[in-house]
């Protein structure tokens, strides 16, 4: 009996997805749920699990082919026992375990077969267990260069001439090498996006800077205690995400979009939290942010951050947002001007924190200070919305006490 092997279907904001590669060749057995082919939208890379146990009897489209929702991909041989080398567990020589696409490329990369990497009932190697096997193998000592041979004596040396130094060609592509990769779907898709919205927007930014004295003491006073109670360490973004949360509700047009004509006012927060990938930058979304508390907050982002490093980041995941936080502050940008994530009215951009002197009661003073900026489509956002909602931000970050205290 033949099981069709199908594309998954595909939210209406994805059109197609581009063929990966497949994990098996025709005639090779699979588990049921073992990852099967791998799918690349503009957003994420899907993995197509398979449907029962079986045997891959043909593959009808190969890698690099573009594909819809709902086409064919090829067929699987159902059958009706699992195959003899699934039947015992311990035989770790005959399991497959399953792995992302980054898992893979790293094994290509470093000349490695999943079974050189061996732990009893591994059912999914992950990027860390890769890593962990090259750091346990033994560094490859230099080879020695071949000893110079001694002078000649004066009896023996013959003066020979100096040669001349011949010009080095510009044009020796061994000494200039450059290579051409085409662009990948994530980055094609982020390119088309960027450039649509400078043209089809009319985008402002704004600044301001806060003083993170505050949030730092707070952090500095009750990380130990927040760690032991949550499982999870206190960091910058939640606050952030807190304050800008709270800031929403304040000036519901920052966190409105712009439809056609009309101007939809969202009654929620739906926060995008920018976060770096092997193949990008993702957005995945804080639901409801507005109801979440720190620890929420900490968890979420770290298991997206989890899912983004081994590409298991779902569409839902990053799908939709009514407002994004990006922090350059982590590469070490000093100031930025984030650019807008349609159909998203604004964005808000952290820096680095640096230590600066400021002016305070008269007298200078040494602060950590850390730069903000906030892009906005001027369309639907008026400047003065947009500099009191990021001076709302700065008040609130340099007051957190008050902000955590619905004061």
């Amino acid at each position: 009996m033949l099981t069709e092997i199908k594309v998954p279907p595909l939210p209406e904001s994805v059109s197609d997805a581009v063929i990966v590669g497949w994990h098996k060749k025709p005639g090779e057995t699979i588990q049921r749920d073992e990852p099967l082919v791998d799918l690349e939208t503009d957003k994420v890379v899907l993995e197509v699990p398979a449907p029962c146990d079986g045997q891959l009897a043909e593959i009808l489209l190969a890698e690099n082919e573009t594909v819809t929702s709902g086409q064919l991909l090829g067929t699987l041989k159902a059958l009706a026992t699992a195959p003899a080398e699934h039947s015992n567990p311990s035989n770790n020589q005959n399991i497959t375990p399953a792995m992302g696409p980054a898992v893979r490329k790293l094994l290509l990369e470093h000349d490695l077969d999943h079974h050189d990497i061996a732990r009893q009932n591994l059912k999914r190697l992950n990027k860390e267990d890769v890593l962990a096997h090259l750091e346990q193998q033994p560094k490859t000592e230099p080879t020695p260069k071949p000893t110079q041979p001694k002078a000649e004596t004066k009896t023996e040396a013959v003066k020979k001439p100096t040669p001349k130094a011949q010009p080095r060609s510009v044009t020796d592509t061994e000494e200039r090498p450059h290579k051409r990769v085409p662009m990948t779907r994530l980055r094609s898709r982020i390119a088309e996006r960027l450039l649509d919205v400078t043209q089809n927007t009319a985008m402002l930014t704004t600044f301001n800077e806060v003083n993170m004295a505050a949030v730092m003491e707070l952090r500095s006073n009750y990380q130990e205690a927040f760690e032991k109670s949550h499982n999870i360490r206190l960091g910058f973004m939640s606050f952030f995400v807190r304050a800008a949360s709270e800031a929403l509700k304040r000036f519901p047009e920052i966190n409105a979009s712009l439809d056609g004509n009309e101007v939809v006012y969202h009654g929620f927060c739906d926060i995008g939290v920018a976060i770096s990938s092997e193949r990008g930058l993702v957005v995945p979304i804080l639901r409801n942010s507005e109801r979440m508390s720190l620890a929420e907050v900490e968890k979420q982002i770290s298991a997206y951050a989890d899912k983004a490093q081994h590409n298991r980041l779902s569409i839902d995941d990053i799908s939709g947002g009514t407002f994004t936080i990006t922090n350059g502050g982590v590469f070490g940008s000093l100031m930025s001007t984030p650019i807008l994530n349609p159909p998203q009215s604004a964005i808000l951009g952290m820096h680095s924190i640096q230590q600066r002197p400021i002016a305070e009661n008269g007298q200078v003073v040494i602060r950590p200070m850390m730069y903000l900026a906030l892009s906005y489509d001027h369309r639907i956002i008026d400047g003065k919305s947009a500099v009191q909602f990021l001076r709302s931000i700065k008040e609130m970050l340099e007051q957190p006490a008050r902000m955590l205290l619905d004061l």
